[in-house]
């Protein structure tokens, strides 16, 4: 067997890297719950662990959710994982073909070149290896360029923040930087010395050679700094921001046989908070930075925080759930339900006592209809919608027009489970009472909560998909009026329930829609949500205020809408804008046949 002292740093380090992350992936999965090992037990021999090798290969390797943020970004990351596990994977294949019928170590393929550079060149499949794996070592070296150029011209890249790093994270960084110029470097004095090499190694040995260069003198001292490299930063890949690369393929995994967040934290949120990469795209989306300088409360530091089991209240709290970090995390992190989870854990308020629950008067019909606590404080949007209702003459029945009683989820927002749990069960009786086959909601939040907390047999759609289901029937008719409409995809209905096109659809009956940058997955939220309780109302209005300005784009001032909480955050600095609800242009449009007119405002803005 080949040998040399020089391979120990690396062999070492190699060897702590695997025990660890197997360790800590037999712990976390020993602790999963019953019902998250069984998903497990369940898919593993099914076709489902090729489909998450496949997203391995996407996501860990490809890096395609990166892509989508900037395409100098996406080939940074990707130069490095995928360069690095095609040296690998190369140089394994080389080390089969050119030493054959031995038992090799883990090390040889890593230092083929040193080992085997008595091999002749012109030996079959010989010089085509030395051509490949030169290509490879070129590609991952690109990519260490980029790292160089992202710390001096982040913005460029697509990132405007990023992280702060620990000891541990600047350790395995630095060490990563070097492995690969001192490969090429051990390498190129190789090629230099047994005139081998090619077009990358080859070239940068008779550089060397020709600038007088003492190759001799630094040959080994090239070698060991390269293997030292890498058993460094495997040794400090584990307590590093790295850790995420093996854990996110543990992650993946778990996810495609069915492993979700559950309502408490759970082993599988440790995967899920170890997966992040630190990457800092949270911090460039979240609207708390780029409106407000709030920079040090994003998903990165809270997971940080998780991590060292030192969660602080600020961080938890302040976050206004809007999911923006969410959609553009390039791992998926169940960002909103791990916070909300640690919100729980941090309240101690008592539950509410709901004895009192008016409803006596609701009539049996085919559909429910819940305006919700700021339909209520919308009344226009209460109007134009039951209008629309009687226009199509839908039998309906306003379940919560007296005594109207929360859906429960501002609560849940701010950690309180067991006092929405009351909630719910009293709006389940509302529900009972009515004998609904459909409930209709005028409120995104509390069209999400009935969907996912309810556990109703009933469909639950928000006025939008309703009212356009009405159009397309024929029971609503709609006159397009030719006003330009910028469309706000409020966060629980957009981002929260999937529901991007049928708002646009049934508003393109009435009106004519102008794009925007930040519209759909990325649409900003309003400002106003109920998730965070420690912003102010005027920094709230400076979150409205860039919002509109995006929105509207120099095009319109009216602004569609489907959410009445958005429409009243808005309506607070909207002395240029006109703010509606979808329902308010349908129902005016329907009425006045062309011009679209906003009625007034009739309540200020709450502040919360």
């Amino acid at each position: 067997m080949k040998f040399h002292p020089f391979v120990l740093p690396f062999t070492i380090g190699l060897g702590f890297v695997i025990i660890y992350v197997v360790a800590k992936w037999g712990i976390w999965i020993y602790r999963l719950p019953k019902d998250q090992k069984g998903k497990i037990y369940k898919n593993i021999f099914s076709l489902k662990p090729i489909l998450a090798a496949w997203e391995v290969f996407l996501e860990s390797l490809i890096h395609r959710k990166i892509y989508r943020k900037n395409f100098l970004l996406g080939y940074l990351h990707m130069s490095l994982a995928l360069g690095w596990f095609l040296l690998i994977v190369v140089g394994n294949l080389e080390t089969r073909i050119f030493t054959p019928n031995t038992l090799n170590p883990p090390y040889l393929p890593i230092f083929f070149e040193y080992f085997n550079n008595d091999i002749p060149e012109a030996l079959n499949y010989r010089k085509t290896f030395t051509v490949i794996m030169d290509f490879l070592l070129l590609f991952v070296l690109s990519g260490v360029a980029l790292v160089f150029f992202k710390r001096i011209k982040s913005k460029a890249l697509g990132m405007k923040r990023t992280t702060r790093h620990t000891v541990f994270d600047r350790l395995a960084m630095t060490t990563l930087w070097f492995i690969f110029p001192l490969r090429l470097l051990a390498e190129a004095t190789t090629a230099a010395i047994f005139d081998k090499g090619d077009f990358l190694t080859g070239t940068v040995g008779k550089i060397l050679i020709h600038s007088s260069f003492p190759v001799v003198s630094f040959y080994m001292i090239f070698w060991w700094a390269y293997s030292i490299s890498l058993g460094l930063f495997f040794v400090a890949l584990p307590f590093s921001r790295y850790m995420h690369i093996p854990t996110e393929i543990l992650l993946i995994f778990l996810r495609k046989f069915g492993v979700k967040e559950k309502k408490q934290h759970t082993s599988f949120t440790d995967i899920e908070i170890n997966s992040c990469p630190r990457c800092g795209i949270c911090i460039d989306t979240c609207q708390l930075s780029s409106n407000l300088g709030i920079n040090d409360t994003q998903p990165t530091y809270f997971f940080t925080s998780l991590r060292r089991n030192n969660p602080k209240e600020k961080i938890t709290e302040t976050c206004m759930l809007c999911m923006r970090c969410v959609s553009t995390c390039p791992v998926g992190i169940d960002i909103t339900s791990i916070r909300n989870n640690q919100r729980k854990k941090e309240q101690n308020f008592k539950e509410f006592e709901i004895s009192n629950l008016n409803g006596s008067n609701i009539q049996p019909a085919k559909v429910a209809y819940f305006a919700g606590c700021m339909g209520h404080l919308t009344p226009s949007v209460i109007k134009a919608t039951t209008k629309l209702f009687k226009e199509a003459k839908v039998d309906f029945s306003f379940i919560d027009e007296d005594g109207s009683i929360c859906c429960g989820k501002p609560l849940l927002q701010v950690g309180e489970e067991k006092s929405a749990e009351s909630l719910r069960e009293k709006n389940r009786e509302l529900l009972a009472r009515s004998g609904a086959e459909i409930l209709v909601t005028s409120c995104p939040i509390c069209a999400k909560e009935f969907s996912e907390n309810y556990n109703l047999e009933i469909p639950v759609l928000h006025h939008s998909q309703f009212f356009l289901n009405l159009v397309n029937e024929g029971k609503l008719n709609v006159n397009e009026s030719g006003k330009k409409v910028a469309y706000h995809d409020p966060c629980e209905l957009g981002r929260g329930l999937g529901v991007y096109n049928e708002p646009r659809e049934l508003l393109s009956h009435a009106v004519t829609l102008v794009d925007s940058k930040q519209e759909k997955e990325n649409s900003l939220c309003c400002g106003g949500s109920l998730g965070i309780t420690n912003i102010s109302a005027e920094q709230r209005k400076i979150i409205a205020r860039n919002t509109l300005q995006e929105l509207s784009q120099g095009v319109t001032k009216t602004i569609a809408t489907g959410c009445p909480l958005c429409k009243k955050t808005f309506q607070s600095v909207s002395d240029n804008y006109k703010v509606m609800d979808i329902s308010e242009i349908l129902a005016d449009n329907i009425e006045q046949k062309v011009e679209v007119n906003c009625p007034e405002p009739e309540l200020e803005v709450a502040e919360f």
